[in-house]
């Protein structure tokens, strides 16, 4: 049976607390991702920050804000003050039905992966996604 294990991303990028919401949507520029798990620097997992809370807490593009203007106020935003506490998670051995059930019932992006507190992975959306690719293509070879 495939488990999480098999298919997180790992090792993950994550930030701290007190990191800066700028410094959160510099990662997710760079490393083209939307999920980041939040940990302390033992590397407990605390929470999350998501793209979509990012934008959120963003002035709205109405404001016409110059973009230093919106970095000098993104920088000043500690992480903690827009992540999410209350976030589900899996265990490495969790199997991959039920974290795809985890995912799709309750409409999640990502399941951060946690063992013994500690942050070890990261599983998406876009992973089951591309494992669904990698099974078609198997059976489409089969066929």
């Amino acid at each position: 049976m495939l488990k999480v294990r098999d298919l997180m991303t790992s090792p993950v990028f994550s930030l701290r607390e007190n990191d800066s919401l700028h410094t959160a949507r510099e990662l997710m520029d760079l490393q083209r991702i939307r999920h980041i798990p939040i940990v302390t620097v033992d590397n407990v997992f605390t929470g999350l920050i998501t793209h979509r809370d990012i934008l959120s807490a963003t002035i709205s593009k109405l404001a016409d804000l110059d973009p230093e203007t919106q970095k000098e106020i993104d920088s000043g935003i500690p992480i903690h003050e827009i992540m999410r506490a209350d976030i589900v998670s899996v265990e490495p051995d969790t199997s991959l039905k039920e974290a795809a059930r985890l995912l799709l019932n309750n409409k999640y992006g990502c399941l951060p992966v946690v063992e013994n507190g500690g942050l070890v992975g990261i599983v998406t959306e876009a992973d089951f996604l591309r494992l669904t690719i990698n099974l078609m293509e198997g059976l489409e070879q089969d066929g």
